[in-house]
């Protein structure tokens, strides 16, 4: 993209990680292949290379992975929570000692750009097992009764967004409190898991506490299926939340969802305007906007709507797109060509319905999937843009005029997920975020996490929380 500076190219090497031609599952400590033989190619979205071929679990593959869980959690659950505490620190300093060989074979895998993995993502991993191996020795002290028990087996489907962000948003709290683990990773970014499982080795894991078991969405429907399982924990679409709501009811699975969002960015005329077009960039740029909580909705006050749509495209037209590798890169390639053609397809609905469509001078690379920044304006809450997750990088700008009508507006949605609020006003921000129906609402930030803070969603972007104390529960028998 155009630039007052010219950035000479400063690709993070690829020599740092060891890709090898094909993996197997993961089941009972040992890597295996399917037992149908079926496989599958993972991508690289910035090139469309293939990295390497994947074993593709199951019915009788998830089944196996299950009772390998069955019977670790015995042993496992009998565990004083200071030794199990003991395997998470160990897992955590690994991830920190291979952080820099994970963010690559991340970016390699996802097309996310490799400032993010190894500033955002890996840090997140680690922190993460540390703070639930803090926890294992504490649970009589979580607030949730005397002598809290594990569940059993948990049955964990995470998606291709934060690979291994979500695996260690699943794994570390069902780990503490006691459960064994099957983990299907998203057919399109099954790497980082695998490479887990490889840490679990590392790390003197017990056999068959965590089972990974890629594949697509049939093996992640037998998972959630299955009798044995005790736990079912979701991250991903709202439509397959739904079937997996429908799937266990009536059964005693415990389940969390946590599924899509819309965020609303609320800017109220008194917001300090760089710091807030700032907050916007990071709220639907950050990860080529496939977040679930990503500010993909602009609610912008009136008076300042022209100032600060200026000052935002100003400040697009600066941004980097490209080779994901790249350290100068600031956006990255779409995960794959399916979520490509769905976020062409609804921003050609949104022009089709009127909305004005903008984005910077951009020149996109032959190969891989690659969307430029967008903006809509002249949105209003009836178009396509401004109610569907797009999950990509485009914005839908809309106006208000009073604190109410912000509120309104923004609450004015199927999702409930995340939020963030804009003013120089502590009085202001209390009042509004006590209002919207969001699980997070971030203040004069966004999309900042920490795993003591829980996460999670309202109406159809989920129940239950992930992360913090609140993150316990949801492996507990309470």
């Amino acid at each position: 993209m155009a630039s007052l500076f010219e950035y000479a190219p400063a690709p993070e090497s690829r020599s740092v990680v060891d890709i090898a031609p094909s993996y197997g599952l993961f089941i009972d400590g040992e890597f295996t292949d399917a037992a149908d033989g079926r496989v599958f190619k993972t991508v690289s979205p910035s090139s469309e290379e293939v990295l390497a071929e994947v074993a593709q679990a199951g019915a009788a593959d998830v089944d196996r992975a299950v009772k390998a869980a069955r019977r670790a959690f015995e042993k496992w659950s009998a565990l004083p929570g200071s030794e199990r505490a003991k395997y998470l620190f160990r897992i955590a300093r690994i991830i920190q000692e291979r952080s820099r060989e994970l963010a690559v074979l991340e970016t390699l895998d996802n097309g996310k750009p490799i400032k993010e993995t190894r500033d955002a993502d890996l840090p997140l991993v680690a922190a993460h097992f540390f703070y639930y191996a803090g926890w294992a020795d504490k649970l009589d002290h979580a607030g949730y009764g005397a002598n809290p028990r594990p569940l059993g087996v948990a049955g964990q489907v995470i998606p291709w967004n934060f690979p291994l962000l979500m695996l260690a948003w699943k794994i570390a709290p069902a780990l503490a409190t006691g459960n064994t683990v099957v983990l299907k990773p998203a057919e399109t970014t099954p790497l980082s898991a695998l490479f887990f499982a490889d840490i679990c080795r590392q790390a003197g894991l017990p056999k068959g506490v965590v089972n990974i078991i890629p594949g697509y969405g049939d093996a992640g429907a037998e998972l959630v299926a299955h009798p044995d399982v005790n736990k079912v924990a979701f991250t991903g679409s709202t439509a397959v939340g739904k079937a997996i709501a429908r799937q266990i009811a009536g059964t005693d699975k415990k389940v969390t969802l946590e599924l899509g969002g819309k965020g609303a960015n609320i800017v109220f005329d008194d917001a300090p305007i760089d710091q807030a077009v700032e907050g916007i960039v990071n709220g639907i740029f950050f990860n080529q906007g496939q977040v679930c909580c990503a500010g993909s909705r602009l609610l912008v006050q009136e008076s300042i709507h022209d100032e600060l749509l200026d000052s935002l495209k100003r400040r697009l037209s600066t941004l980097r797109l490209g080779d994901p590798l790249d350290k100068n890169t600031d956006i990255g390639a779409i995960n794959s060509a399916e979520q490509l053609a769905r976020i062409t397809a609804l921003a050609e609905t949104g022009e089709a319905e009127g909305a004005e469509r903008w984005s910077p001078a951009c020149e996109l690379p032959s190969a891989g999937y690659w969307f430029a920044p967008t903006l809509f304006t002249n949105v209003t809450q009836a178009h396509t843009v401004a109610r569907d997750e797009i999950f990509g990088p485009v914005l839908s700008v809309l106006t208000f005029r009073t604190p109410d009508e912000a509120v309104a507006k923004a609450n004015n949605s199927q999702y409930g997920l995340s939020a963030g609020i804009w003013t120089e006003k502590g009085s202001r921000i209390l009042a509004v975020a006590n209002k919207l129906r969001a699980g997070v609402v971030w203040a004069n930030t966004f999309n900042k996490f920490d795993p003591t803070s829980p996460f999670g969603g309202y109406k159809e972007s989920g129940f239950g929380r992930e992360g913090g104390r609140h993150g316990l529960e949801g492996y507990l028998d309470v």
